[in-house]
């Protein structure tokens, strides 16, 4: 397959080295000439079976390609969907970005559509981020066995479409999770969108103490590790999954008040030791345990309730009937 990657950053160079490796014949390229420049350098450097070509515009990216990627920051993603627009492609289109919502209006608005399809586009998203960011930092191996979101609107999105995005991605040896930009964006408010905030406030208090500065050791780097990350991109997904983040945030404020609670009683051991309990408890079963493979049918309800229980796709059949899947096996977490 001609695939072509827009963005050459930490997940748009990791994709565009990946693709390569997987045996696609792989266009790149980036708004920043420094970055085409060390892509070009790098693929010089890429075993013989392994290189791409990066380009000097998005239309020669775009020229041969079945499948675009893009994979720059959602403040540029407007411009990056218009471009295609105005240049006609009419192939596939994913992304990489880290909310799902407002890309799926800006699809809505740029790119056109048949029938009230998204037509030719499904949302994407690795779980597989760094806080390095950048081309020097891009690793063809980043996406081995990560959780890989790729949205399937029901009524919306042609699960052909969506087949053959999965088949390109599984071939990356990522799992592919089918949920909707709705489910997507209020999972990753938790689990990826607070935990930067968090991060970050440690961080910046952290600081403040020249003394705690010095002696901050493994708990500190593990907690902080994500604060490290650009301020404009944390800013643009936290940004951007507002109504989510906001949501989560407050629960999660909700919890560490009621932390500061049991600190003010007469016996704050022994009152901490239930509020630490519950979270222990919970990190103990994640993550997840696979269980066994089984095949499903290639349908968006057999799919989506897939991903709604926690499941996962590894690969996608010849004949596009059916997916091999694995579920979790199922320990819950305290309530």
């Amino acid at each position: 397959m001609d695939v072509a990657v827009i963005g050459l950053g930490l997940i748009g160079g990791s994709a565009l080295r990946a693709f390569a490796a997987a045996g696609h014949r792989v266009f790149g390229y980036d708004a920043d000439p420094a970055t085409r420049a060390t892509a070009r350098t790098a693929a010089a450097q890429a075993p013989g079976t392994a290189r791409w070509q990066v380009v000097s515009t998005v239309r020669d990216a775009i020229d041969s390609a079945d499948l675009v990627v893009v994979a720059v920051p959602l403040p540029a993603l407007g411009r990056v969907l218009a471009q295609l627009a105005a240049a006609g492609y009419s192939g596939l289109v994913t992304d990489v970005t880290s909310v799902k919502g407002p890309v799926r209006d800006l699809v809505e608005r740029h790119l056109h559509r048949q029938h009230d399809r998204l037509a030719g586009f499904v949302g994407g998203h690795p779980m597989s981020g760094r806080e390095r960011s950048g081309f020097t930092a891009a690793d063809p191996g980043l996406f081995a066995d990560c959780a890989w979101v790729l949205c399937l609107e029901p009524q919306v999105t042609p699960v052909g479409d969506w087949l053959t995005v999965a088949a390109v991605v599984t071939g990356l040896g990522a799992r592919v999770v089918p949920t909707t930009a709705v489910e997507h964006d209020r999972a990753v408010a938790t689990i990826s969108h607070v935990p930067h905030l968090l991060a970050t406030a440690l961080a910046a208090t952290a600081a403040t103490d020249r003394l705690a500065w010095s002696l901050a050791a493994g708990s500190f780097r593990d907690g902080t590790r994500v604060a490290a990350s650009p301020p404009g991109l944390v800013a643009a997904m936290c940004g951007g999954n507002a109504d989510a983040v906001r949501t989560a945030l407050d629960e999660v404020l909700a919890a560490l008040a009621d932390a500061r609670d049991a600190l003010d009683t007469d016996e704050p051991i022994a009152a901490l030791v239930p509020w630490l309990a519950r979270g222990s408890t919970a990190r103990a079963v994640w993550p997840p345990l696979a269980g066994t493979a089984l095949e499903l049918p290639a349908r968006p309800d057999a799919l989506l309730r897939l991903g709604r229980v926690g499941g996962w796709v590894t690969a996608v059949a010849d004949d596009r009937r059916t997916v091999t899947a694995v579920r979790p096996v199922t320990v819950d977490p305290p309530s």
